[in-house]
């Protein structure tokens, strides 16, 4: 299978397997370092897979449950042990402030239901349960909202590439696709509200400029 953002999916998932899974979502979803990685896609290939043997769809859905659930509440401890010091950090390779930005966006806006609405949305997954930390969000509220997001996350896209490898005949001729749109449905709300906002829009026509 050709590559998604550098990540060969199909040979990552047969080789890392449960417990690759596991690290991947945990990561993706509470670590700053674990931005880049891909949640979305690696959980419908994984489905897929499951649907042609490679991997059972039970154990895929319960380690990637738990991983999405658990990297949250690491997320969480993180961002309220922190607290406000990681707004003045300097930016670098695995951390940048427009990243804890957009998440701060999206936790203002919607509230506790941001928990859930970020599962579906990369990069503001990984900041999301930080900055409910940093907030001081109530916990028992934080471990409800990350228990059903996860659940609809993990069990959502990873039943969705199960049922249809196991629908549709000769659907891997159309996983090469049916990722991309995944990941442009995913990260069609972020363009959205860069298309919206009058200086993510200057920063992107100077950084245009400036390469022209």
């Amino acid at each position: 299978m050709e590559f998604i953002f550098g990540f060969d999916l199909v040979t990552l998932i047969k080789t890392a397997g449960y417990i690759g899974i596991f690290f991947i979502t945990f990561a993706e979803s509470g670590l700053f370092i674990g931005f880049f990685l891909p949640g979305d896609s690696l959980l419908f290939t994984a489905g897929f897979l499951a649907s042609q043997g490679f991997l059972n769809v039970s154990p895929l859905m319960i380690v990637a449950f738990f991983g999405a659930v658990i990297g949250d509440s690491v997320g969480y401890a993180f961002g309220k042990k922190i607290g406000p010091h990681i707004f003045v950090k300097d930016d670098s390779i695995f951390f940048h402030k427009d990243h804890l930005k957009r998440a701060e966006y999206f936790y203002n806006k919607y509230g506790a239901k941001t928990i859930v609405i970020a599962r579906f949305m990369p990069i503001v997954r990984t900041f999301a349960p930080i900055l409910a930390g940093v907030g001081r969000m109530r916990y028992d509220m934080f471990v409800f909202y990350n228990i059903i997001g996860g659940a609809l996350w993990s069990f959502g896209l990873s039943g969705l590439g199960y049922y249809l490898g196991s629908s549709i005949p000769n659907i891997d001729h159309y996983l090469l696709p049916i990722i991309a749109g995944i990941i442009f449905l995913s990260i069609l709300p972020g363009i959205v509200h860069i298309a919206r906002n009058k200086t993510y829009r200057d920063q992107i026509i100077q950084a245009i400029k400036h390469f022209l």
